[in-house]
């Protein structure tokens, strides 16, 4: 039984709702559709950008909140903005050890990117897969909100580099990606940011360990060692298992 009474859901998006990089399953489509009209307001948090979650959520939800970028982004009412951005200086320094260590790279602005990658990486058809942005040269962004590194010669030290120059860094092994985000910015403090402290949360992987942690009622999909004893529930990291943890949190009510 969930005792849950807080009316705001926050789903993580690649490895909680979506397990092919491209779609939800309609199963939790439906159960999502049940949280809402149990009059529980949504939102959809990821290290995707806005302009990535949206071909995901295939026009679902229209009303829901959206942060991209683990925190660096919001939308509300269909209005993206940058609520945090690397500043010069820090973004020069980045990219003086992403050169030191040879790195491969995808770039996110406000909506537009710029990728120095291999033309082969996976990443790349999960990248503007509703072909709503340009890919630009690096100096060409407004600004950068999120740095993923894709391949360099050494992943851990340039990640330990980006932890010293006191950017948050989520290093994914089982990816062989490093995300980078500047300063302190997190799921958890976008929320806040919004004015939402009280929130129920669904999350798979390292970057969502502080969404979860702050969360009334948390779900861990899959087993990530990272977030052993933080969730309250865990569950399979299947459509099935999802929808059914969602629809139990919908008939709480």
């Amino acid at each position: 039984m969930i005792s849950s009474s807080v009316r705001t859901t926050v789903f993580d998006i690649d490895g909680t709702l979506c397990f092919d990089g491209r779609s939800i399953d309609e199963r939790i489509v439906s159960a999502i559709g049940d949280c809402e009209r149990a009059g529980h307001e949504l939102v959809f948090a990821s290290a995707r950008p806005v302009r990535d979650l949206l071909p995901v959520l295939g026009g679902a939800f229209p009303s829901a909140m959206l942060i991209g970028g683990n925190g660096s982004l919001v939308s509300v009412g269909g209005r993206v903005r940058a609520r945090a951005a690397f500043g010069g200086e820090e973004l020069g320094l980045l990219l003086g050890e992403a050169e030191r260590y040879r790195a491969g790279y995808l770039a996110d602005g406000p909506w537009d990117y710029a990728y120095t990658g291999p033309a082969g990486h996976p990443i790349l058809s999960r990248v503007d897969q509703g072909g709503l942005a340009r890919r630009v040269e690096p100096g060409e962004l407004p600004a950068v909100v999120k740095f993923l590194v894709v391949d360099a010669t050494d992943m851990a030290a340039l990640a330990e580099a980006g932890r010293a120059l006191g950017m948050t860094v989520n290093h994914h092994l089982d990816e062989a990606i490093i995300d980078f985000a500047p300063g302190t910015t997190t799921k958890r403090e976008a929320l806040a940011s919004l004015g939402i402290d009280e929130y129920n949360a669904f999350g798979n992987d390292i970057n969502d360990l502080e969404l979860l942690r702050g969360a009334r009622h948390s779900v861990r999909v899959g087993a990530h060692a990272g977030l052993d004893g933080v969730a309250r529930v865990t569950v399979a990291p299947t459509p099935e298992a999802v929808a059914a943890e969602i629809s139990r949190l919908a008939a709480d009510r």
